[in-house]
């Protein structure tokens, strides 16, 4: 099973794109960010006509998750659990930014897409949102953890973990990305059990997943790693690779952000 993550920043925006990645990369399961539209108004036909099974939590112009799977979906949770007033205006959280879902594969593997808060600027709410919404995942991690089966979770976590994971990691320092808070908050998650496909994979460094628009960064390299797999031990034993799809950047209209896809050796 091929699992791809990638932030598209805006599906209809750059649906051509989308499109002619999916065609040549037949993943067989797509976790999108920043799809950046509400439920009613993403371009399902298109994705259906490619053999994909769709399931979104959208918003209007802003953030918005989906799963495709060429594998029919069940257990649909749409946002994270978490208390009441955990939005980051103090008032009930109607961000969406969490998806998650069952392919029901041969094997099962639960998927859940993730679209971590920014974060910026750090001298705002903005910040002490983010640090409370990434506990919120630990906790989810943890519940989910407990069923021991195969789980990925995926997308754009909006954390550079390591100086490595920058071209210039001195431009980053200060930024809600880069803050000791949220790289601590990424440990914490690998620290429930949960192994980082790109570290499974021992991708070399410079493997960068998002390049600015502005100041000629992506023709400058100047990148950062921001977009992961988190895979559950038993997801971990039937890892066989991944790839980071940088000509993706390449393309006509691209987004920022490249997808990244891993395998999963799903042999019964």
């Amino acid at each position: 099973m091929r699992i791809a993550t990638w932030n598209v920043n805006s599906v209809n925006a750059r649906l051509a794109t989308v499109l002619a990645w999916l065609e040549a990369a037949n993943p067989d399961v797509v976790c999108m960010q920043e799809i950046k539209t509400v439920d009613e108004k993403f371009p399902r036909e298109d994705f259906e006509r490619l053999g994909y099974n769709i399931e979104t939590h959208g918003q209007k112009s802003y953030n918005g998750v989906a799963i495709l799977s060429k594998h029919p979906m069940s257990d649909v949770r749409r946002g994270l659990p978490g208390p009441e007033g955990a939005g980051p205006d103090g008032t009930d959280d109607d961000q969406a930014r969490y998806i998650e879902a069952v392919i029901e594969a041969p094997v099962p593997v639960r998927v859940g897409a993730i679209y971590l808060p920014n974060g910026n600027p750090v001298a705002t709410g903005k910040f002490p949102y983010k640090l409370a919404w990434m506990e919120r995942l630990r906790a989810h991690a943890v519940d989910l953890l407990a069923h021991e089966e195969p789980l990925v979770l995926c997308g754009d976590y909006n954390v550079i973990p390591t100086p490595a994971d920058a071209k210039n990691p001195q431009n980053w320092v200060g930024d809600a990305l880069f803050m000791p808070e949220s790289q601590a908050a990424f440990r914490a998650m690998k620290y429930l059990g949960l192994s980082e496909a790109g570290e499974l994979g021992e991708q070399p460094p410079g493997t960068f997943t998002f390049w600015d628009y502005q100041a000629g960064a992506w023709q400058r390299d100047n990148g950062i790693r921001i977009d992961f797999h988190l895979l559950s031990p038993q997801a971990a034993d039937r890892f066989r690779g991944i790839e980071t799809h940088r000509d993706a950047r390449d393309m006509d209209k691209p987004s920022d952000h490249v997808p990244v896809v891993i395998d999963l050796d799903l042999g019964v």
